[in-house]
């Protein structure tokens, strides 16, 4: 199912246990994130949780972060969207789909890059963490990375893995993708 914006979907046993695993990663940074935002839907608050209570914050919501709005395609199984036409587009032409009834990736994107430069201008010099869903963090690698928005989707971003991106007016970098391991490499200054 493309679950997109659909409201009531929670984390599941698993999920709450990624979301730990996640937090405790996180909190064994050396130096820790100042906040902890996340997108308005439910999964993603839960996820961010965890992680706010190691390191003794709360949670703050942040629209910018919710998940592509897929319109009329929300909820719809993935099998049956994928027999249609314009999958092809979604998954090789990303930039030029709009969802029928939706946003399209570009709007996403530009969403996203706005939030997070809105996030880091306000945390300036310390670090954030930012949950939000596969797509728009995909989106956002790619937009500092300096990779085409027609490519993200050869990027993976699993269930509660952990993306550092330094982004500012003079420098914008990609630390890490999809990391569901140690952060203790991670150097975020």
């Amino acid at each position: 199912m493309l679950p997109g914006r659909a409201p009531g979907l929670h984390l599941s046993d698993e999920g709450r246990a990624q979301a730990e695993a996640a937090a405790d990663r996180i909190s064994a940074l050396a130096t820790g994130p100042v906040a902890v935002y996340a997108s308005p839907l439910e999964r993603a608050v839960e996820t961010a949780k965890p992680i706010a209570s190691r390191l003794g914050l709360r949670v703050r919501i942040d629209k910018g972060l919710l998940e592509c709005d897929f319109g009329d395609w929300t909820g719809k199984s993935l099998r049956v969207l994928a027999r249609r036409k314009e999958w092809r587009t979604v998954q090789l032409l990303p930039g030029s789909f709009r969802f029928p009834g939706g946003e399209s990736f570009v709007e996403m994107q530009m969403r996203m890059v706005e939030t997070l430069d809105r996030l880091a201008d306000r945390h300036r010099g310390g670090s954030f963490v930012a949950v939000s869903h596969a797509d728009p963090i995909k989106a956002a690698v790619s937009a500092t990375a300096g990779v085409p928005l027609d490519l993200f989707q050869r990027l993976v971003v699993s269930p509660c893995s952990v993306t550092a991106l330094v982004r500012g007016e003079n420098s914008n970098h990609v630390l890490c993708v999809n990391n569901t391991s140690s952060l203790t490499e991670l150097a975020l200054s």
